[in-house]
């Protein structure tokens, strides 16, 4: 069962990647900005999750293990876009866009990183909150 819950969230988050990606980069024709803005969303939600799924967390086992699976494999995994990123910044990179090619790297990091630590600290406050 596992299995089906991994592949339903990761088509959820695949479709969901494809939609916003197709609203982003409709506006950015240069800087592959839809992959950075999927990226950082899906780094913040993972974090979220993260911080909801530890043991001392507000889910039961069964509930952490299923978050796990649906969420965060699931439609996280499915969601970013880290293989689309490589390709976009080595095509940068290619056509001697060294400007750009290192922007993508350096705010891809740098903001999902920082994207990350928020939705821990956003999953981290609401865990605290579990017994209000």
């Amino acid at each position: 069962m596992s299995y089906l819950w991994i592949a339903i969230g990761g088509a959820f988050g695949s479709v969901s990647r494809y939609w916003l990606n197709g609203i982003v980069s409709a506006r950015f024709e240069t800087f592959p900005m839809g992959t950075l803005v999927i990226n950082v969303i899906g780094s913040f939600i993972i974090g979220v999750f993260a911080a909801l799924t530890m043991p001392e967390g507000r889910m039961s086992s069964d509930s952490r293990a299923f978050t796990t699976q649906f969420a965060m494999i699931g439609i996280c995994g499915g969601f970013t876009t880290f293989s689309s990123f490589s390709l976009q910044t080595l095509n940068l990179l290619r056509d001697r866009e060294w400007f750009y090619a290192g922007g993508n790297v350096l705010l891809s990091v740098a903001v999902c990183l920082i994207a990350t630590w928020l939705g821990y600290l956003l999953g981290a406050a609401l865990t605290s909150m579990k017994g209000n």
